[in-house]
C-alpha cells in the first residue's frame, strides 16, 4: 500500500491546543447508529457490556524536555529519549549543530550535560554530571507533541498525564487515556467492566513520520513493554466468559498484539521489546475494540487504526469528524472502533 492512501485534509483549527475538561471530551462511534453515534466519553460505561475488559497503559510521562546554555551563551534544547545506563541518555538536541562531542551544556547551577557522541539513529549520547531524574520535576518541561504550537504550561503537568499513570519512562502520553476520570473508571467497574493495566514506554518513534512511499518499508522504533500476571489472568478470564478486550489507545494494541505474537497466540506475563508495525492485513489475536484519539495523516498510528477497523471506513469517519467539529490529536476527542 502507498502512504498517500492514508491521507486526509485537516483544517489547522481542528488541532486541539488545550484539552477539554477531563471527562468531557466527545466520543465518536462511527459503527453505531442513532444517538450513540455521537456521544461523550462519559457515556462509555453504557456503550460497553458487563464482562468486557478495558486495558490501559499505565506509563507515566517524564518532564523530559530540558533547556540549557552553552558556555558561549547559545540556548540548547534536549529531549530525553532513552536511558542507556548511569547518568547517560540518548537525546534529541536542537540545534543539532551544537552537539559536537565534548560540548557542554549548563542546565542549572552545578548541573551540566556533556555530549559524548551519536548513535546509529542520529540521537546524541549525553552524559549528565549527576543522575538527571531527581531534577526533572524542577527543571524539566512537559514534552508536548510538535504539532501543539505553544510552550508547555503548568496545567500540562496534570492534563498530559493519565489519572492511572504509575510507571515513569515515557516521553509522550498514551493520549486515549487522558479522557478518563476516576469517576468514569468507577462507573465502568460498577457496570461490570474489568480494568487491567499494562505498560509500554512511549518513545520518540511515536512522532516518527513515514517517509517511505510504500507503507511496508517503514521501520518502527523499538519500545519496551511489561505485562503483569494480573493482566494476563484478566485477559484469560474475559475470553473464557465471552467478554471483549477493549484497548485504550494504540500503545495497548501494540503491547497486547506483540506479546501474543511472542507467546504463540496469547500474551504471557513479563517484559519485552517490540518494533511491531501493524498495518492492513495484520491478524489481530487479542483486541476486539479500540478507544483512540484522531491521528495525524500518513502516520503509523493512523495505519494501525485502519488495519483494525478498515481503511475506507476509518477515513470516512475522519472526514465526518472533521465536518462535525471534532478536535484532533493528543488533546482532542476520541473514537470507539470495533475490529474489522
Amino acid at each position: 500500500m502507498l502512504i498517500r492512501d492514508f491521507d486526509y485534509e485537516l483544517p489547522a483549527d481542528r488541532i486541539a491546543e488545550h484539552p477539554a475538561p477531563r471527562g468531557e471530551s466527545r466520543l465518536f462511534c462511527p459503527q453505531r447508529g442513532g444517538p450513540d453515534r455521537h456521544s461523550k466519553i462519559a457515556d462509555l460505561p453504557r456503550l460497553l457490556r458487563p464482562g468486557d475488559l478495558l486495558v490501559v497503559n499505565d506509563t507515566r510521562v517524564l518532564a523530559a524536555r530540558l533547556f540549557g546554555r552553552r558556555p558561549t551563551g547559545g540556548q540548547v534544547e534536549l529531549l530525553l529519549a532513552e536511558k542507556t545506563g548511569g547518568s547517560e541518555w540518548l537525546c534529541l538536541m536542537r540545534p543539532g549543530r551544537r552537539g559536537r562531542p565534548g560540548a557542554t551544556i549548563e542546565l542549572s547551577p552545578g548541573l551540566t550535560a556533556t555530549v559524548v557522541g551519536r548513535d546509529e539513529g542520529g540521537l546524541f549520547r549525553v552524559r549528565f554530571s549527576e543522575p538527571i531524574e531527581p531534577h526533572l520535576e524542577r527543571i524539566g518541561h512537559v514534552p508536548l507533541p510538535p504539532y501543539i504550537k505553544r510552550p508547555d504550561e503548568p496545567a500540562d503537568r496534570a492534563s498530559y498525564q493519565t489519572v492511572y499513570a504509575r510507571e515513569p519512562g515515557s516521553i509522550a502520553a498514551p493520549t486515549a487515556g487522558l479522557h478518563f476520570t476516576a469517576e468514569i473508571l468507577a462507573r465502568l467497574r460498577g457496570h461490570g467492566v474489568g480494568v487491567a493495566a499494562v505498560t509500554l514506554r512511549v518513545g520518540i518513534g511515536t512522532f516518527k513520520p513515514i517517509t517511505t512511499e510504500l507503507v511496508h518499508e517503514h521501520r518502527m522504533d523499538r519500545e519496551h513493554y511489561r505485562i503483569p500476571a494480573a493482566a494476563v489472568e484478566a485477559l484469560a478470564d474475559t475470553r473464557a466468559q465471552g467478554g471483549r478486550v477493549v484497548a485504550v489507545g494504540t500503545t495497548v494494541v501494540r503491547t497486547l498484539e506483540a506479546a501474543a505474537l511472542a507467546g504463540g497466540g496469547a500474551p504471557a506475563p513479563g517484559d519485552g521489546d517490540t518494533d511491531l508495525f501493524i498495518r492492513p492485513g495484520f491478524r489481530f489475536q487479542v483486541v476486539d475494540l479500540l478507544l483512540t484519539n484522531f491521528h495525524l495523516p500518513r502516520s503509523s498510528l493512523l495505519v494501525l487504526v485502519c488495519a483494525f477497523a478498515g481503511r475506507e471506513p476509518v477515513l470516512a469517519a475522519y472526514r465526518e469528524a472533521v465536518a462535525g467539529g471534532y478536535r484532533f490529536y493528543s488533546y482532542g476527542d476520541a473514537m470507539l472502533l470495533h475490529r474489522n
